[in-house]
């Protein structure tokens, strides 16, 4: 690998076309970022559902329980960013932004899915050990 030093970011910088695999046990190893940003609930509510097709802004949040303006326009521009998603400004009054998931984008999601179905299916054998483990330190 050969790496500089981004010094917009203090990590490592790699360099373009070469290939280069991290060791994510590293601190300054720049897949923990990506890991960051992928284990985000944000991050995984929006490639999920723009993996269905391409929405504008006000719908995704309408989509998204919970999610402010703020963390949806900052989620949506780092996942731009990353090369998982897709911003297409469109010229008309007022101004319309489409976001829409990317190839890249979508191999993520493809990842995801498995941990999302275990999720919603172990969901109340971890709700069974949470109470007891509760009653057991009460």
């Amino acid at each position: 690998m050969q790496e500089g030093t981004d010094t917009s970011s203090g990590h490592p910088a790699v360099t373009a076309g070469v290939e280069w695999r991290g060791d994510v046990y590293a601190a300054n190893c720049p897949t923990r970022l990506l890991l960051d940003r992928i284990a985000d609930k944000w991050t995984v509510l929006l490639l999920t559902t723009l993996a269905d097709e391409p929405m504008r802004f006000n719908a995704l949040k309408r989509r998204i329980e919970g999610v402010s303006q703020k963390m949806l326009s900052q989620t949506l521009r780092q996942i731009e960013r990353d090369g998982l998603v897709t911003r297409t400004v469109e010229a008309t009054v007022p101004v319309s932004v489409t976001y829409a998931i990317t190839p890249l984008g979508q191999t993520l999601v493809q990842a995801l899915q498995p941990m999302i179905d275990w999720a919603e299916t172990k969901m109340p054998e971890v709700g069974l050990a949470q109470a007891a483990y509760d009653q057991h330190a009460a």
